[in-house]
């Protein structure tokens, strides 16, 4: 036996923020009076706020534990050849930033004392020094993007390969987490998350160098400072180094003081912008049926409140940037101007040059931004904070499912066995994520060639059951054994289009390539398409727009002619279907493929003439339960299928004769 791909189990935990480091809200007690209330309010919010920025250090963790696996992965080598470039990138232009320092220092000495050739050999000097800073800066563009390219396309792949396994990116959409919007997290956050990163890491690492060598050119130049102070005389060595560490140190404390929120409001930026993108995606899917309904009135409502949210966002990240900007300009504004005055008493004493004077301007300049750092880009620190902890939530909700899937965690297992019956259900019972029953234990045995027809009162967790034999809902107990070897299709009541020609679709998962355009007409017309065979490769049509629901479905039935299964799984597959196709198409299953085991839900009665067997669900307290499992005789067959065409009401193709006629032609 084989275990082919166990889904997640049933004791899955919910994702919801859980009480972190012993702290627990505490409520007032109903004898307590009113003015307690906000005492105990606040604790609760403080409470609250510190459970987030807990919440917040995990999610942060989690993201650089899977975002490094870029420098430890296969694709290590290009990561630190790149790091490593990235790092000899930076050396090389600081070394040509110093050396700019000094020509800045001797061109204004030449100057002050009207050196006429030395002026002209540091022109000619400036030439080279200005190619290479030109050259360094254009080699950092190269590094740090394609850094950049190469750590975004690994933890995307990361990330896809791990949603679309073992169908965690349907079974996201069953459990509660920090996952909203997967296609936003994967595509934009990802984006921000490992652009962001490189940008800083070089901005840091070139801060600190750049830091370490100017405070040594300042020492060095500005020397020390010497004053009177009650009569005593205070020498200050190396003085613009203390003013501008001092200076830097109260940039950036206002900074973080202002700033302290924008990792919050830039979160719910970003999620208000997800949220208010799935909307008018969601509008668009959607449209044939809005506009049959006229619900653009409510639809232009729930666009208005989204975008209201939006709007709302980008208003208080607005006032966190006019807060954060008064610190920013007004550094920009300041920080050339101090070291002039500063230097001024020593110039005007006849001790330091001018040209020393606008080298010490110039190295304080470039110390303070360097301390400063975090004053020029905490805005984007907080964008891209918000960024990471987005796609840490996804990574976060996915490891969930990967533990669920692991032995022993109370989940529906799958696995093939040298079986005669196409499919054994032992002991299944099914569940949500937090181990509600929704169907209890199950015994069934299909073999090859049996129909087996589910019904049950809404609710019963008739389609439920079905998923689950699809391999689609993990949550539950017991075994589904699957004939090895066999091959199980499934043909739910909205199926999948796919991108590009009717014969890709047809093809679908398989290469387009693989089938022969015979082959795949010929399906075509047995599904009731005969009139769209002819352009099977037609290019560019929208064909998940073009066709109506009813075509769709047909589309499914000539996927499944040409796949030709051994287990075929239908959920309310014919409900777009007018019952005289249903007809026609159920038989041409049975006639095409006698062998395949049919397991299907359906509501028409008509449907138990292509069935024969039945399978009853009920509802109880404790989840649906199997009550009955009945034969249905061939007789019973013939009976109920000329009951059901002698009463049946009018079809749509009753009312369009030239369909009919076309469809009877084709059978």
């Amino acid at each position: 036996m084989r275990d082919i791909g166990e889904p997640v189990g049933a004791r899955l935990g919910r994702t919801e923020p859980q009480p972190l480091l012993g702290l627990e809200r505490r409520w007032a007690h109903p004898g307590i009076g009113g003015a307690r209330k906000p005492a105990l309010q606040s604790s609760e919010r403080r409470v609250s706020e510190e459970e987030r920025a807990v919440d917040r250090r995990r999610l942060f963790a989690r993201f650089w534990r899977a975002a490094s696996g870029f420098w430890t992965g296969v694709r290590r080598r290009e990561a630190w050849f790149l790091t490593l470039s990235l790092l000899a990138i930076i050396l090389g232009q600081l070394f040509i930033q110093y050396r700019l320092n000094v020509w800045n220092r001797d061109i204004f000495n030449a100057l002050e004392q009207q050196d006429v050739a030395l002026v002209g050999r540091l022109a000619l000097l400036f030439v080279p020094l200005a190619l290479g800073a030109v050259a360094f800066n254009v080699a950092s563009v190269w590094g740090r993007l394609t850094t950049q390219r190469a750590w975004r396309a690994w933890l995307t792949d990361y990330q896809i390969d791990r949603w679309l396994k073992n169908g965690r990116y349907y079974q996201l959409n069953l459990v509660k987490g920090e996952h909203r919007n997967p296609e936003f997290r994967i595509a934009d956050d990802t984006r921000i998350a490992t652009e962001s990163p490189v940008d800083f890491a070089f901005g840091v690492t070139t801060a600190v160098l750049t830091a370490v060598t100017f405070i040594g050119v300042l020492w060095a130049v500005g020397g020390g400072i010497s004053f009177e102070l009650g009569g005593r005389s205070v020498a200050i060595p190396g003085y613009l180094v203390f003013v501008a560490v001092l200076y830097s140190v109260i940039t950036t404390t206002a900074m973080i003081f202002i700033g302290r929120r924008f990792v919050e409001v830039a979160e719910g930026k970003n999620q208000a912008e997800a949220e208010f993108r799935y909307a008018v995606t969601r509008l668009r899917e959607n449209g044939e049926s809005i506009a049959l309904l006229g619900g653009e009135p409510e639809e232009r409502s729930s666009l208005s409140i989204a975008l209201g949210h939006v709007i709302a966002q980008w208003k208080a990240l607005c006032g966190q940037y006019m807060r954060t900007t008064v610190v920013s300009y007004g550094n920009f504004v300041l920080a050339p101007v101090i070291p002039l005055i500063l230097c001024a008493p020593k110039y005007l004493a006849g001790t330091m040059t001018l040209g020393e004077v606008m080298q010490a301007a110039t190295a304080f300049v470039t110390v303070q931004q360097s301390f400063n750092w975090l004053v020029e880009n905490y805005p984007k620190l907080a964008d891209w904070t918000a960024s990471a902890n987005r796609v840490a939530g996804l990574i976060v909700s996915l490891d969930k499912l990967e533990y669920a899937e692991r032995p022993g965690t109370g989940r529906i297992v799958r696995r093939e066995d040298e079986a005669t019956a196409a499919l054994r259900l032992h002991g299944v019972s099914v569940t949500l994520d937090d181990g509600t029953a929704v169907v209890g234990e199950t015994e069934v045995e299909i073999h090859p060639g049996e129909r087996v027809l589910v019904v049950g009162e809404s609710g019963a967790g008739k389609s439920t059951l079905i998923r689950a034999i699809a391999g689609l809902w993990p949550w539950g107990e017991g075994e589904i054994i699957i004939r090895k070897g066999a091959k199980l299709f499934f043909m739910p009541q909205r199926p999948y289009v796919p991108m590009g020609t009717l014969k890709h679709a047809v093809a679908y998962p398989q290469p387009t390539g693989s089938l022969d355009d015979e082959a795949v007409k010929e399906a075509m017309r047995a599904a009731g398409l005969g009139h769209l065979a002819e352009r099977i490769n037609d290019e560019g049509e929208p064909w998940d727009r073009t066709l109506s629901g009813g075509e769709q479905q047909r589309l499914a039935f000539a996927e499944l002619f040409i796949q030709r299964p051994d287990i075929i799984v239908m959920d309310e597959a014919t409900s777009a279907l007018d019952p005289e196709t249903q007809d026609v198409l159920m038989d041409r299953i049975i006639e095409r493929l006698p062998d395949s085991a049919i397991i299907s839900v359906g509501h028409r009665p008509e449907l138990e003439a292509f069935h024969n067997r039945r399978l009853v669900l009920a509802r109880r307290e404790q989840g649906a339960k199997l009550v009955a499992d009945e034969p249905l005789s061939p007789r019973t067959f013939a009976m109920r299928r000329a009951m059901a065409l002698l009463f049946r009401r009018p079809s749509s193709s009753q009312t369009r004769p030239a369909e009919r006629t076309r469809e009877r032609e084709e059978a």
